[in-house]
């Protein structure tokens, strides 16, 4: 017995020393790289509570964009506004307009017909709009380009809200906006089982935003339940919505007049908002050669959450303090680097969350004229994926860059996803306004290589107080888009891998 004893204990003793050498033999936790701490460091800082969300014209914008030019400043950029007294900040005035009236009334005849409160919803894109005693014409579906100017001029066009069959909201664009531009008075939207009222009043409710300056226009739209609607025909030649969506779904529709005719007033409460893009540049070697332009937008919402919630600031570190981190290290990278052949311009753009109106103040007063930039890249929301995933191209198919954005990737032993899904941000991201101003600029990042992760953000964490510098952010992730916005930069500056634009078509230096 005492022999067996012993074996036991010997075996236990053995096992015991097996799984020492096992826990010893697990690999340490990966160290974060300099870079990567670097990156969480401009996370932690713009996306903090102190910087209370980064909305426009508030006190978060001056820390933001004291902080960032600070950050620009020590790595060696230059001031790169070339506007005089400006320095780093080029100015960006935004107009807010809150509808504050919104009242309606329809007439059959001498008749007044009466409506529930709040069953028509009246907006102005204007401080003040007025239409009365104008007859209404149906106009269908609106979708192509329909009713003749000589046939709305004095006329409130109405509209149904639905979209033919085959066809979708996106192919037929903004209806409301060709009517009231081929002379429609107003425009009515007749809303179906998609969009309701509330929907309505809730969306449109909000305040809107332009860049000042722009024709901000008086149009009035309004919007009708399909309750309204029948409330409004009951009685006359065509008694029924019903009645008009068949009419509607006929191939030889045409416009009509209703028999009814409405006054509609609107009025907004107006805003001024003085906020800033940052402008920063690295000088090439060769200015005549044009130049690279790297953007990420700076602002978010500030305060968004509503008691009794704990937390209402809305910190934007995945939207996007990520994508100024990246530009940042990237710049710095390249400061370090030999020489480029040309200019690289660095903007953090106002307002994109407004509407993408900081980059429209930037397009509308470039630095350098827009012909001069041979290719943009715009950095939004990274740190989403692990590093040595596919990139994907916000924009892939639209500009002549791929050729040289395929070769970066292979040459980084990378590979592009195969799939143009992440063009379904296209709109929604500061590079849009760059194309329809002719510069060819995309979005690059390894974040929109895996589609199923960016819709989870985009449901789970955007433009929520969630989405905050914790643990969720991939900063090895991140840093492989620094690497990646490095070599993309230098391909692109370098005259030899791309030629650009004509030396003959490029303008001298301001």
């Amino acid at each position: 017995m005492k022999r067996a004893g012993g074996w036991r204990r010997a075996m236990t003793g053995a096992m015991a020393l097996g799984a020492l050498l096992l826990v010893s033999a697990k690999p340490s936790p990966r160290k974060p790289t300099p870079l990567e701490l670097s990156l969480k460091a401009h996370v932690e800082t713009l996306a903090s509570d102190d910087f209370d969300g980064r909305e426009p014209g508030t006190e978060g914008e001056t820390k933001t964009l004291r902080y960032l030019a600070r950050q620009w400043f020590d790595i060696g950029m230059e001031a790169g506004t070339n506007i005089p007294g400006s320095g780093w900040f080029a100015p960006v005035e935004l107009v807010e307009r809150e509808p504050v009236l919104s009242r309606a009334s329809f007439m059959r005849g001498r008749k007044r017909i009466n409506l529930p409160p709040d069953s028509v919803f009246v907006v102005t894109s204007g401080l003040r709009s007025l239409v009365q005693d104008a007859p209404l014409i149906f106009v269908g579906h609106a979708a192509s380009a329909g009713a003749a100017r000589a046939e709305l001029a004095g006329r409130v066009a109405v509209m149904l809200d639905s979209v033919p069959d085959g066809m979708t909201r996106e192919q037929v664009g903004d209806r409301a906006g060709r009517l009231l531009d081929a002379g429609a008075l107003a425009v009515v939207t007749v809303l179906d089982d998609e969009r309701g009222i509330e929907d309505i009043v809730s969306r449109r409710k909000r305040a809107g935003y332009a860049v000042a300056g722009d024709r901000l226009g008086s149009e009035i739209e309004a919007f009708v339940s399909p309750a309204t609607a029948d409330a409004l025909l009951a009685g006359s030649a065509h008694s029924s919505l019903a009645r008009l969506r068949s009419d509607a779904a006929t191939p030889q529709f045409s416009p009509y007049l209703l028999g009814l005719t409405a006054s509609f007033e609107a009025s907004s409460r107006e805003t001024r908002i003085k906020t800033h893009n940052l402008i920063g540049k690295l000088e090439g070697r060769n200015p005549a050669a044009g130049a690279v332009l790297m953007m990420a937008h700076w602002d978010h919402f500030g305060e968004c959450g509503s008691p009794p919630a704990e937390d209402v600031i809305c910190n934007g570190a995945i939207d996007n303090a990520s994508g100024l981190a990246v530009i940042t290290e990237a710049a710095r990278i390249l400061s370090r680097g030999k020489p480029m052949d040309r200019d690289v311009y660095f903007v953090a753009t106002t307002g994109e969350e407004l509407g993408l109106l900081g980059a429209i103040a930037f397009a509308e007063n470039p630095p350098i004229p827009l012909d001069r930039f041979v290719a943009a890249f715009n950095v939004d929301s990274t740190g989403l994926v692990p590093p040595g995933g596919p990139i994907g191209i916000v924009g892939k198919g639209q500009t002549p860059l791929e050729p040289l954005i395929a070769d970066v990737v292979r040459r980084m032993k990378r590979k592009l996803a195969a799939s143009d899904a992440a063009n379904a941000y296209m709109k929604r991201q500061d590079s849009f306004i760059l194309q329809k101003h002719d510069v060819p600029a995309v979005m690059v990042s390894n974040s929109y290589g895996d589609m199923d992760r960016i819709e989870r953000f985009m449901e789970d964490t955007y433009h929520r107080p969630s989405d905050q510098a914790n643990a969720t952010i991939d900063y090895a992730g991140m840093a492989d888009d620094v690497a990646l916005q490095v070599e993309l930069v230098r391909a692109f500056a370098d005259t030899r891998r791309y030629p650009g634009r004509p030396a003959a078509a490029q303008p001298g230096r301001p």
